[in-house]
């Protein structure tokens, strides 16, 4: 995917598809709050293992955001 066309279709996607919509907002809370973590100049063992998962929960909406705009360009494709 070109990022041009991907900026384009998530935006597309994120004003029309409700699924998507919500995984971008929650993809934005994580992001968010891993930055508020990677500030801390002494994260405590909660704060890290807080930080690790949220890295993988982050990237698990990542995912599934990918696979939804791959569907949607999927289904654009076989309309043609």
């Amino acid at each position: 995917m070109e990022t041009s066309n991907t900026d384009g279709l998530r935006e597309q996607l994120i004003m029309t598809d409700p699924e998507f919509r919500e995984l971008a907002r929650e993809h934005g809370r994580y992001e968010a709050r891993l930055s508020e973590l990677s500030a801390l100049q002494f994260p405590n063992d909660e704060e890290q293992l807080e930080e690790v998962t949220l890295k993988k929960k982050k990237l698990a909406v990542k995912d599934q955001m990918h696979d939804i705009m791959l569907r949607h360009q999927n289904a654009s494709a076989s309309a043609h």
